[in-house]
């Protein structure tokens, strides 16, 4: 056994299943380790963002990490961007990069880099290994770090002499940290703000915002009478018929402090104190209105689940609560294809169960009021804001879940970003629908730039925020990365397809043109 096959071991042995992969030549023994030890799925990306996407829509989806296989600095530098998107959503990722041969470091070949400064942005866990021995140990340690609830980025660094050197035992899994317990007095502080507040919100994100801390919120939302908000951007948020409904904290930030404004106490659990995306001019950074009182009840990083549950046993909440159960979708939509009708459409056709990654930037926000109580379904987001996630998280989201169908809702600009991942999901057989909007332009840009007071921008800024001339033909590209892809012009043309795909095995792309 060399390292590299105790490298693949002690994964298994750990219960990762999954390895998102763009290797090179410094990677070339764990690619035949894979063979020579079975049970670890390899997937193929055609760039390394593609395989860290992907490898964060796993993790959000299958609450354990996946492994990304890279090539040394500048092929991680490639996946990069994800990776930090994937930080933010707090998703256990265990990167393995390949590095130069411990005794051909100091010659500075060309591929040579100071991979360990790349990967400390993006990563909380960061470890390079020095002889094939402790590659295996190192490994464990690895996907615990990843494991710690909520989740993060572990990065490994393998020189290949490590991987091809010869090893006598692989390491045993190693049981993740468990988040720590919230204390008693957050909790009584949590407690006092809901019982002297007069209007309270209770601001949720991460774990608060999958099933268990939802129906926690509601219990505690029916005694108290607080109002149910959640972050921007969330990275899972479970929503539909029979989860209560919630408000999301507005992505402008005079329409995010309008929003808290008729506040008089926030309580917070799962989330940080919400801030604006950027820097405005004449708008302050954090969005809580002075003069409001906030507790932080529980941090990201706490057991969120348990600190609501322990809240709600100290004010007295009743055990449970009914919410409404009843499906209800919108009509399906007839006429132009916009924002409205195509978020109605989504939300009339979803299927129960139905995993939906939003990267439709500003087509996408009517689909959350159509869906409100839609059948149950799960809702991921652009949780760092480097745009290019949606496709790879919707890959890596439909490896994690095969037995669910997977809604793209994609832009245009941003697919162009990862447009890789449809070759994956074609590979793969994966359920992915992509419903992608198709309106030539960067619009968030464009509509940044009127933000800005440029209300008639110039030639050359306005070609910087259009993507015509030429146009792009998205359903040419995604046959040629062998997805089957329809236009549609009109919200029935869209609702028929969207009824064709959703039952049909295997991956889609629907080109709205908007």
């Amino acid at each position: 056994m060399n390292g590299a096959e105790s490298l693949i071991r002690a994964a298994i042995a750990a219960g990762v299943e999954v390895c998102f992969a763009n290797p090179g030549t410094t990677e070339m023994p764990i690619v035949a380790a894979l063979d020579a030890v079975d049970g670890l799925r390899p997937i193929l990306g055609l760039f390394e963002g593609v395989c860290t996407g992907a490898a964060d829509g796993y993790g959000r989806m299958a609450e354990k990490p996946a492994l990304t296989l890279l090539h040394l600095g500048p092929g991680f530098a490639n996946g990069i961007a994800n990776l930090h998107n994937a930080r933010r959503a707090r998703s256990p990722i265990v990167n393995l990069i390949g590095d130069q041969a411990t005794w051909h470091v100091g010659a500075d070949a060309p591929l040579t880099s100071d991979i360990v400064s790349l990967a400390r942005p993006v990563s909380g866990w960061v470890q390079s290994v020095r002889n094939a021995a402790s590659l295996g140990r190192a490994t464990a340690e690895a996907i615990a770090a990843a494991g710690r609830a909520p989740g993060q980025v572990a990065t490994l660094i393998i020189p290949s002499d490590c991987q091809w050197d010869p090893v006598e035992r692989h390491a045993e899994p190693i049981e993740p940290t468990a988040p720590p317990t919230v204390s008693s007095d957050a909790i009584k502080r949590a407690t006092e703000a809901i019982r002297k507040g007069k209007k309270v919100a209770l601001f949720l994100g991460g774990t608060a915002l999958r099933g268990r801390g939802l129906k926690v919120a509601a219990r505690i939302a029916t005694k108290s009478g607080c109002h149910l908000m959640c972050e921007t951007f969330p990275a899972r948020l479970e929503r539909g018929a029979g989860m209560p409904e919630l408000d999301r904290l507005p992505y402008f930030p005079e329409q995010a402090i309008e929003a808290l404004k008729p506040f008089d106490t926030i309580v917070i659990a799962g989330a940080k104190k919400p801030v604006a995306f950027f820097g405005y001019p004449k708008f302050p950074s954090y969005l809580i209105p002075e003069g409001v009182n906030t507790a932080m009840l529980a941090q990201p990083t706490d057991d969120v689940p348990a600190a609501l549950e322990a809240l709600a046993s100290e004010i007295g909440a009743p055990v449970s609560v009914a919410t409404p159960s009843n499906v209800s979708r919108p009509e399906r939509p007839t006429g132009k294809l916009n924002a409205m009708t195509a978020g109605a459409a989504i939300a009339a056709m979803m299927p129960e169960g139905a995993i939906v990654m939003d990267e439709a930037a500003t087509t996408g926000l009517p689909f959350l009021a159509a869906s409100a109580a839609a059948p149950p379904h799960t809702y991921l987001s652009l949780t760092g804001g480097a745009i290019g996630q949606g496709l790879p998280c919707a890959t890596g989201a439909a490896v994690a879940c095969p037995d669910r169908r997977v809604i793209a809702y994609q832009a245009d600009g941003s697919g162009m970003y990862t447009i890789q991942s449809l070759w994956t999901q074609a590979r793969e057989s994966l359920n992915v629908t992509t419903v992608l909007c198709n309106n030539h332009s960067y619009r968030i840009l464009q509509v940044e730039l009127a933000r800005a007071g440029v209300a008639e921008p110039g030639r050359k800024a306005r070609s910087l925020t259009d993507l015509s001339n030429p146009n792009i033909q998205w359903t040419s590209l995604a046959r040629g990365l062998g997805v089957p892809a329809v236009r549609v012009e009109t919200a029935e043309a869209l609702t028929q397809e969207l009824e064709r795909s959703l039952a049909t095995p295997g991956p889609t792309l629907i080109e709205m043109i908007l």
